[in-house]
């Protein structure tokens, strides 16, 4: 599968461009930017990239099947469905669209097509995902009673485009969408109801947040921040044992993945994943997905279901 990146973002250049790079069966062949000195972290690693001065002028390059497009937040939808309706299948960064209801012109683009769409939620290719959830699934912890995520970093510069609210910024649109969707993704739940949400703002974009939720069967809280010191776990607490994944969000840069497993009869177990790139398995799901080999495991309905959940925190919490 032959690559192209829709402008030159920082992420691209050092995580998934190399990603890309990196996977079994994918080429990175293109790249838009219209400033040709922000092509040279990328050519470093692919030396015969070809770099197009539009984001049009890659979409029309025939040499090209899919697109990875890591723009701001508000610009996900228009060019996802434009690279879609140029033949082109799309891979997406997080969050694919601001609120659940505009992901479904990038549903009805991707039916009209043919082609494959997601959001890149790279987490669940990360085989700690796996695990956890079969091991919730299975009954190893017993009933689930709560879930507990913890997701921040302090980023407090207002330059950032994640702190402008022109483009979407803001911390629930950054991460929450990782605190949201892991729960959804290990438990296969969906909130029955936003119990609880504390959101502060700052500049217009939301910085922390602390959310409760019903789920039915089980409670649901968590903490996200983009002005705190850098921390993140997810907790599936049973009542005959609990799963603690330590590194979930940036396995392999922030620390090493590893899923505790502590069981009632006083045992603990340590699963590690020291050398796993949730990029590189991404790219290469996504490739075979494509070309018929397989399902892909985050469709475009699992990410609305996450948005959702998103707009009903920002229901209840207010939009600043």
């Amino acid at each position: 599968m032959r690559w192209g990146i829709l402008g030159a973002a920082n992420f691209a250049m050092t995580q998934m461009g190399p990603a890309i790079h990196a996977a079994k069966g994918a080429e990175l062949v293109a790249l838009a930017t219209s400033d040709p000195a922000k092509a040279t972290g990328f050519s470093d690693f692919a030396p015969g990239l070809r770099v197009h001065d539009s984001y049009d002028a890659l979409l029309a390059d025939p040499d090209v099947d899919a697109v990875y497009v890591p723009l701001p937040n508000h610009l996900h939808v228009e060019w996802s469905v434009k690279a879609l309706q140029a033949g082109k299948h799309v891979l997406c960064e997080k969050p694919i669209a601001l609120h659940a209801d505009e992901i479904d012109r990038v549903i009805a683009a991707r039916d009209a097509s043919g082609l494959l769409a997601a959001e890149a939620f790279m987490i669940v290719h990360h085989p700690q995902f796996a695990r956890a959830r079969d091991l919730l699934q299975g009954g190893t912890i017993g009933q689930l009673r709560h879930v507990e995520v913890v997701f921040t970093y302090n980023n407090p510069d207002r330059a950032n485009i994640r702190n402008r609210p022109e483009t979407g910024g803001g911390g629930l649109p950054d991460i929450g969408v990782y605190a949201f969707g892991a729960a959804r993704f290990v438990t296969g739940a969906e909130p029955v109801a936003i119990t609880h949400a504390r959101i502060d703002y700052e500049n217009g974009v939301d910085v922390f947040a602390q959310v409760a939720a019903d789920f039915g069967d089980f409670t649901y809280g968590a903490v996200v921040s983009t002005r705190m010191q850098s921390a993140q776990a997810v907790r599936f607490h049973g009542d005959t044992g609990i799963i603690t994944l330590t590194c979930p969000f940036n396995a392999g840069w922030a620390d090493q993945a590893e899923l505790v497993l502590d069981l009632g009869d006083n045992t603990r177990t340590v699963e590690r994943w020291p050398a796993v790139n949730h990029y590189v398995l991404q790219v290469e799901a996504f490739g075979r997905a494509a070309a018929g080999g397989e399902a892909y495991g985050c469709l475009l309905e699992f990410s609305r279901g996450t948005q959702t959940m998103m707009d009903m925190v920002f229901a209840k919490g207010g939009r600043g």
